[in-house]
């Protein structure tokens, strides 16, 4: 029987976006600062095995950081995986 503990998801935050061409990201070295399209206080993007599932802030914890989850994207039907049959 499967139970959840097997089950992996990649989780990916995104806070913000950048472009830039090949050759100026390879000539960047260790403590290079790459600006983002996004304000401070902006929502970052939640993807679970790239799929956007929600929404959230950053919030500092100590010396660690984490997300608080702001909003939960529902997806409509049509677009839902399906389920398959069977025992779980």
């Amino acid at each position: 029987m499967t139970t959840f503990d097997e089950i992996n998801v990649d989780i990916s935050v995104v806070l913000g976006e950048s472009e830039m061409p090949v050759h100026q990201l390879l000539r960047m070295g260790r403590g290079a600062v790459i600006d983002l399209d996004v304000a401070e206080d902006a929502d970052v993007k939640i993807y679970a095995n790239n799929t956007l599932v929600a929404k959230g802030q950053v919030v500092l914890l100590g010396e660690r950081i984490g997300i608080s989850i702001t909003e939960v994207l529902l997806r409509p039907p049509e677009i839902r995986p399906m389920r398959t049959e069977g025992p779980l």
